[in-house]
């Protein structure tokens, strides 16, 4: 007998002789016999052996960083035979010193009282930061949805820090005027991610806003102008209703556009402040705040043509003719009682808040009104838009600036009708002048130069004068826009006074940066200015 199987399938069966052919075929069973292979066993054994996985290894961290310091210096020490050889070498004859500063003594004591006397520096401040030979454009700013109303840029503001300017929309063109849908926009220079197109404040007003100011030491505070004749006050920092004071429409409120809004100090209480509005009704109002919200108006003026001072009176006015439209005023900063205004006649008036005298025919309003008139300065050739006084005051020159609609410029002083220049900057209209608040000899003017095909007025330049380098002409002539339309308004940042901010008839404000020769005074520029009006009038 003897085994036979497959070793891969593991199977094996005892086989021997062959039985006898009965037994053959009789029924019986052989049990079969199970052997374990070996032969898996030694594959799977193998397989693991070409694994590639190590065993474990073992690791470990440890710090570099010393416990302890020291320092070391790498200056060598002087020797004290180097010492020696240098105090030998230094010798001062004294006796020949001495005998030096007596001989030169009276010399240089002359010379310093000469230098100490001298005022060839007087204004001279020095600056310590780069200086900017160039007129920059810094941002160019703009509110969608007023430009497709084709508003214009009707005044601008800058607030008491100087970082927000505020601009106002409306039309000084044409159109309905009263019923449109006008805005006050307002943008944070300072502000991170600013959107020149989206700005960080928008009121929507419904009727023409011709003129704002911003309050001159509550930053969100700003006042408007509207074309029906009304005030408003509005509280930036408020986002539900910033209205906070208003007119309404009374026997008080003006009846005509308000064309300018300036906030005044309270005589009574240093604390408050009061608001004067001017407009073409001849009227020129003081308002107070009351607790309910209302402005209430507290003292007011009227310019009355045949009040207008007889030696140069404008014309003679029909009986219902006698108001004379006032289009913009400005304060003396050498005395705040005394201010100048500009006339639709094409007259600048000096006028004063202390006046006693009434105003003539100027029934319904529940103050007298008084004529404030006291002398009337030569004639522009049209209407005057503008007048800005001097915030460099002297007594003896008290100067302003007036522009209008013949293109000049006037520089006049108080003391006298005629001016001391007249500038022909334009052949066009000058819509805006103001004096530059560092420089006594730099001014700016907003003008409407040419043709514009978008709208068919004129195109707007920013003039900048320097009185320094010329008498009769810009220094520097800067293009708002190529081919746009005019300039309507421009304001000097009196915080950051290198910023000058333009708006004009295509709904846009541009900030201009402005270079070191317009806001660094020179020495003794106010006597030059002096000097320069004396000269004149010799």
């Amino acid at each position: 007998a003897r085994f036979h199987g497959n070793p891969r399938s593991g199977r094996w069966e005892l086989v021997g002789p062959r039985p006898p052919l009965a037994a053959m075929f009789a029924d019986g069973t052989a049990p079969g016999a199970d052997v374990q292979s070996l032969w898996r066993s030694a594959r799977s054994a193998r397989c693991e052996a070409k694994s590639c996985q190590t065993g474990r290894i073992s690791t470990a961290e440890t710090a570099v960083q010393s416990h302890t310091s020291r320092d070391a210096g790498v200056q060598t020490d002087q020797s004290k035979d180097a010492v020696q050889d240098f105090q030998q070498e230094v010798q001062v004859d004294y006796t020949s010193l001495l005998s030096f500063l007596q001989r030169v003594e009276d010399a240089v004591i002359k010379e310093l009282n000469k230098n100490w006397k001298s005022r060839a520096f007087d204004g001279f401040e020095v600056n310590w930061t780069d200086q900017n030979e160039t007129v920059l454009c810094l941002h160019t700013l703009s509110y969608p949805e007023a430009q497709d109303q084709n508003l214009q840029v009707t005044s601008i503001s800058w607030n008491a820090t100087g970082s927000v300017v505020a601009c106002s929309y409306g039309r000084l063109d044409g159109g309905d005027w009263s019923t449109e849908k006008s805005y006050v926009c307002t943008w944070n220079l300072d502000r991170r991610g600013l959107n020149p197109q989206r700005p960080d404040l928008v009121v929507d007003v419904p009727s023409s806003v011709m003129c704002l100011a911003f309050h001159p030491s509550q930053p969100s505070l700003i006042a408007g102008g509207l074309f029906g004749g009304e005030l408003v006050v509005w509280d930036t920092s408020r986002t539900e209703d910033p209205v906070i004071w208003r007119t309404g429409m009374t026997d008080d409120t003006h009846t005509d556009p308000v064309y300018q809004v300036n906030w005044l100090p309270d005589a009574k209480h240093r604390k408050h402040t009061r608001l004067l509005s001017v407009s073409t009704d001849g009227k020129i109002l003081v308002w107070r705040e009351e607790r309910d919200g209302r402005l209430a108006l507290a003292e007011g003026f009227a310019m009355v043509a045949q009040q207008i001072p007889r030696s140069t009176r404008l014309k003679k006015f029909a009986w219902g003719e006698a108001a004379v439209g006032v289009t913009s005023l400005s304060f003396s900063h050498f005395d705040p009682r005394v201010f100048v205004v500009g006339v639709e006649g094409g007259y600048s008036l000096k006028c004063s808040t202390a006046a006693e005298t009434l105003a003539l025919h100027r029934a319904g309003s529940s103050v007298p009104l008084r004529a404030p008139a006291e002398l009337a300065f030569s004639p522009h050739g049209g209407p005057v838009y503008s007048v800005s006084c001097s915030p460099f005051h002297r007594q003896v020159l008290n100067l302003f600036l007036s522009c209008g609609t013949d293109g000049q410029v006037h520089l006049h002083s108080m003391l006298q009708t005629q001016p001391l220049v007249s500038l022909q900057l334009s052949k066009k209209y000058l819509f805006c002048v103001r004096w530059s608040p560092v420089r006594p000899l730099v001014f700016a003017a907003a003008s409407g130069e040419g043709n514009c095909n978008k709208c068919f007025c004129f195109v707007g330049d920013v003039h900048l004068f320097d009185f320094g380098k010329s008498s009769q002409k810009p220094a520097v002539s800067i293009k708002q826009a190529a081919g746009e339309c005019p300039v309507y308004c421009l304001e000097f940042n009196i915080k950051q006074t290198r910023l000058l901010a333009a708006g004009d008839a295509t709904g846009t404000v541009k900030v201009w940066q402005l270079s070191s020769d317009f806001t660094e005074q020179g020495p003794r520029e106010m006597n030059r200015l002096e000097q320069l009006a004396s000269e004149i009038t010799d």
